[in-house]
């Protein structure tokens, strides 16, 4: 009976063990039975959205941006060519004056007392001059007597002449239209010719004066366009360059360039830092694209195409660069459309869903 017990626990056991080996096995292949089923999940794992613009050919100016000054058309200190106490001021600080308008009158009361003695003189050489020629026709004198009496009224109207130029100078006039400065004299006041009076400027048109790198001194050339804008606004201004200096500064290995602009509201003042942008090339059309959709690659540079719905990698060669794109040369061609966005999650072959297309 002992014998029949131990029979019947052994065969017991011995179908426990082998229902949970069956059991383990079935476990293991319903695992690896999953496993593929999991990955073919991963990889039908849904679109990754992204940004995508599509290639347009567009104008593009390749522009050398430098930075430059404001000077005046024409600007001058007020001076006397003679020394003198002033007798009148005729111009208003700040105010605007014609060429040839009187700004100032020295006093000349001296020198046209002289000029009146001068005159009276010369009347008198004149008589003796007319004298003297009777008498040499005569023979009654010798020639060189005749000639010291037309010297000498010759001398009389040089010595007039004289004077009458020291009179004009007396009256100081504006050398061209212009806006007066600040005046640094008063009426009473006696100048010379180092004492300062006032400024004049003209200001209307203005000039742009700026330098670039020498290597670009055969493509600026007179009467190309340039822009520029200043520290007092947000305006853009043009300018036509109208001289190049002919030689390379060996300091700085620059060529210095003026331009010239309009300026009728007066709003550009000498003096002004400004930013210039300087046309060296114009292209009709460029093939642009966003800078951050350019990748750097140990081969090149890359982009990202989006073909019916996937990815594909493409290595391109760039061109001009502005401050937001990148010209594309070669590599893409137009109506292709670039991913500009979630550039770090894509791949090649990579399925991707476009939620903004510009």
């Amino acid at each position: 009976m002992n014998k029949r017990i131990r029979s019947l626990l052994f065969y017991l056991i011995l179908a426990i063990v082998i229902l949970l080996i069956a059991n383990k096995k079935f476990n293991f292949i319903s695992f690896n039975n999953d496993a593929p089923t999991q990955a073919s999940g991963y990889g039908k794992s849904p679109a990754i959205p992204v940004s995508a613009r599509i290639i347009r050919p567009k104008p593009l100016d390749d522009k050398l941006v430098i930075t430059g000054a404001l000077i005046a058309n024409e600007s001058v200190e007020i001076s006397s060519e003679i020394s003198g106490v002033i007798q009148e001021i005729y111009f208003k600080e700040g105010a605007s004056v014609k060429e040839g308008e009187l700004l100032l009158e020295l006093n000349v009361d001296e020198q046209i007392a002289q000029l009146e003695k001068l005159k009276f003189a010369k009347k008198l050489r004149e008589t003796s001059e007319f004298r003297q020629r009777q008498l040499l026709e005569k023979e009654a004198i010798s020639q060189e007597e005749y000639d010291i009496a037309l010297t000498e009224l010759n001398t009389s109207g040089a010595d007039i002449k004289v004077l009458d130029a020291q009179i004009a100078k007396s009256k100081i006039r504006a050398p061209f239209d212009g806006i007066i400065g600040l005046r640094y004299i008063s009426v009473g006041a006696f100048i010379n010719s180092n004492s300062r009076i006032a400024s004049l400027i003209n200001i209307n048109p203005i000039k742009i004066e700026f330098s670039i790198p020498g290597k670009y001194g055969a493509v600026v050339n007179p009467n190309d366009l340039i822009y520029f804008t200043t520290d007092a606004s947000d305006n853009t201004y043009q300018g036509e360059v109208y001289a190049v200096e002919p030689q390379i500064d060996e300091a700085t290995r620059t060529l210095r360039i003026r331009a010239v602009s309009d300026n009728v509201s007066g709003e550009l003042l000498p003096g002004l830092f400004t930013r210039v942008e300087v046309i060296l090339s114009h292209k009709d059309n460029a093939l642009m694209v966003p800078s951050i959709a350019i990748l750097n690659d140990l081969s090149g540079h890359k982009v990202f195409l989006q073909k019916n719905g996937k990815i594909t990698e493409q290595f391109v060669i760039t061109g001009t660069r502005t401050s937001t794109e990148i010209e594309i040369l070669q590599g893409v061609n137009i109506g292709d459309t670039i991913i500009t966005s979630g550039l770090l999650q894509i791949k090649p072959s990579s399925l991707v869903i476009i939620s903004e297309l510009n």
